[in-house]
């Protein structure tokens, strides 16, 4: 089934994304995030090692799922085309690159608007940064940007990133090697075989309506098309309805327990840094492993720059911290991003219009 050939049928394709996160955020995922893929892939670099914040370290079975989900519907569709060779390393950087921005905000696109459905006005302003970045990518895409072709290669490259994820879900089913937070957001998760199918499910869905955040707003700057952005509109229609029902729509800043912080500047250039990094790279961070999924090499070295982007984050203390109630005193404590973190945002920027101004097609230099 073709689910990218209507408005109606991507409309669908975001309700049934929707509706996984839903279910997801029901059966334990931390509140008002349900389905975040820096955050998620945060959780699994950390599992894996890659970094020691205890508090944010397990294997999500969300992100194994729509790696998995994206490659078996590409081969059963005859969809799966092995890719690479388009600038790996500067994707790599671009990785890193979205999942620092992602941090600073505390979130990708997918969870932005998923805070944005609970009422999250943090969320809402770091939207402007996230449409203001792809709109900078945009500009560079019209002065000729380009990574270069990817050509055909050998297809058993493209199945190496699901090797990897189908690796990491056999340690995580058969052995106790992979560390897990005892509490914190790392300790918050839906049971595993229920987190595992709904990834398969939302990756599958992804992977045939080519669901994108920054690739929904880029079409609407550059073409005026509305398609892919009907499916982040059916996703964000069944996220608010949720969360009414359930008593999680909250309208308000400073709001404890739902990892966020109100540091406007810093969520509008987060996502600034996102959305401009994206556009480069070709696809959100979703789409990124959507990609990885279905063959491209280059997507999943971007996807590994985001695995190493994550670690430095809080190996190097980049990452931003969410308001909460201090448990002694039960004081509010506000959410912030510390100084490194505001640093290497600049510095990311930076090296997106470096980047962004000097890659381009032979045509335009």
């Amino acid at each position: 089934m073709n689910l990218s050939d209507s408005k109606k049928k991507l409309a669908l394709a975001g309700v049934i994304c929707g509706l996984v996160a839903a279910c997801l955020a029901f059966m334990g995922n931390p509140a008002n995030m349900a389905f975040c893929i820096a955050c998620f892939i945060r959780d699994t670099a950390g599992a894996l090692g890659m970094h020691q914040a205890e508090v944010v370290q397990y294997a999500r079975p969300e992100i194994i799922g729509l790696v998995l989900g994206a490659f078996a519907i590409s081969v059963a569709t005859k969809e799966y085309r092995s890719t690479g060779g388009s600038s790996p390393m500067i994707r790599f950087v671009l990785g890193m690159i979205i999942v620092i921005g992602s941090l600073v905000f505390l979130g990708c696109p997918l969870r932005m608007v998923i805070r944005m459905s609970a009422g999250d006005l943090n969320a809402w302003v770091a939207l402007v940064g996230f449409i203001l970045g792809v709109a900078t990518g945009v500009f560079a895409l019209k002065k000729g940007f380009s990574l270069g072709r990817a050509h055909a290669v050998n297809k058993v490259g493209g199945t190496m990133l699901p090797a990897i994820m189908i690796g990491i879900l056999i340690l995580a089913l058969c052995t106790s090697v992979l560390k897990a937070s005892e509490a914190g957001p790392g300790s918050m998760h839906a049971p595993l075989i229920a987190s595992l199918i709904g990834g398969l499910l939302f990756g599958a869905v992804a992977q045939k309506s080519r669901m994108c955040f920054a690739g929904s707003i880029r079409d609407v700057i550059l073409m005026k098309n509305f398609d892919l952005f009907s499916v982040i509109a059916g996703l964000f229609v069944v996220m608010l309805v949720f969360n009414i029902a359930t008593s999680r729509f909250v309208v308000g800043f400073d709001t404890p327990g739902i990892i966020a912080h109100s540091e406007h500047l810093w969520n509008i250039l987060g996502m600034y840094t996102v959305g401009f990094a994206a556009t480069l790279a070709g696809g959100c961070p979703l789409r990124q492993l959507i990609l990885a999924g279905q063959g491209s090499s280059d997507s999943a070295v971007t996807v590994m720059g985001m695995f190493v982007g994550a670690a430095l984050c809080h190996n190097l203390g980049l990452a931003a911290s969410g308001t909460a109630l201090n448990a002694e005193t039960k004081e509010l404590v506000a959410g912030a991003v510390p100084p490194h973190g505001k640093v290497a945002c600049i510095v990311c920027i930076a090296v997106c219009f470096v980047i962004a101004f000097t890659c381009k097609r032979d045509e335009a230099k």
